[in-house]
C-alpha cells in the first residue's frame, strides 16, 4: 500500500508540474521515425516470490522466500526506430530485503541491490494526437551486487536473462513534455544457495515493474 501511495503521489506531482516544465505553448505530437523520448520515472518494483525453502537433501524446511518491493527513480530511453516501431532501454538499481517465512517464523536473511536493465522492442499504433499507447516484449539481466546477509545467514544468488512483457502510454502535455505510464511483467529466476548449500530454494522472482513518469522528446 506504501508502494502504491507513492507511484499515485509521483504521478499527482508530474501532473502538477507540468506547467512549469512546458518551454513553449506547441502542442505534443506523437514521436516518428528518428525521435528519442528520455523518461524520468518513479518505479516500483515488486515480486510475489513463494517459493519453498529445502535442504540440501530436499527436504522441505516448512519455510518461503518473500522479497520485499522497492520504490526508486529510473530512467527511460525509448529511439524510434519507424513510426510504429520504437526501442526502449531502462536503466535503475532498487535494493530488496530477502525474508525467511513459515509458522512462527519471520526473519530477514538477506538484503540485496538489483541492477535489471531490461530493453523491449515497442509497437505503437497511433502516429496522431498527444496520446501514444505501446506495448512490447523483450530481455532483461538481473545483476545482484553489494548484498547483506543477515541474522548469521549466508546467501548467494545467480544472475542471469530473462524476459518481459510491456504496456504504457505517453500522453502529450506541452511542447517535449508528456507524462508516462509504464507497467512491465519480467519473467526471471535465480538459484539462492543458502549457508554453502545447507539450504537452497529455487526463486521465481518474477516481479512487476510498474512505473509512472515525465518525458521529454529530442
Amino acid at each position: 500500500m506504501n508502494a502504491f501511495k507513492t507511484l499515485m503521489l509521483a504521478a499527482a506531482a508530474a501532473v502538477l508540474a507540468t506547467p512549469a516544465l512546458a518551454q513553449s505553448d506547441k502542442a505534443w505530437t506523437v514521436p516518428r521515425a528518428g525521435d528519442w523520448i528520455v523518461t524520468g520515472r518513479v518505479t516500483d518494483v515488486f515480486s510475489q516470490a513463494d517459493d519453498a525453502i529445502k535442504t540440501a537433501a530436499a527436504a522441505d524446511t516448512g519455510l518461503h522466500v518473500d522479497v520485499g518491493d522497492s520504490v526508486m527513480p529510473t530512467l527511460g530511453f525509448t529511439y524510434f526506430l519507424t513510426d510504429h516501431l520504437a526501442v526502449e532501454a531502462i536503466l535503475g538499481a532498487t535494493k530488496h530485503e530477502i525474508r525467511a517465512q513459515g509458522g512462527t517464523t519471520d526473519v530477514a536473511v538477506h538484503e540485496t541491490w538489483v541492477l535489471p536493465p531490461v530493453v523491449t522492442l515497442q509497437y505503437r499504433p497511433l502516429t496522431e494526437g498527444r496520446f501514444s499507447p505501446y506495448v512490447g516484449a523483450g530481455v532483461n539481466y538481473m545483476v545482484f551486487f553489494d548484498g547483506k546477509d543477515q541474522n548469521n545467514f549466508k546467501v548467494k544468488l545467480d544472475d542471469g536473462f530473462g524476459y518481459a512483457l510491456q504496456a504504457g502510454a505517453d500522453l502529450g502535455l506541452k511542447g517535449p513534455w508528456s507524462l508516462n505510464i509504464d507497467v512491465k511483467k519480467v519473467w526471471f529466476k535465480t538459484d539462492a544457495d543458502i549457508n554453502d548449500g545447507a539450504m537452497n530454494s529455487d526463486v521465481h522472482l518474477d516481479p512487476w515493474v510498474v512505473s509512472v513518469g515525465v518525458g521529454r522528446k529530442f
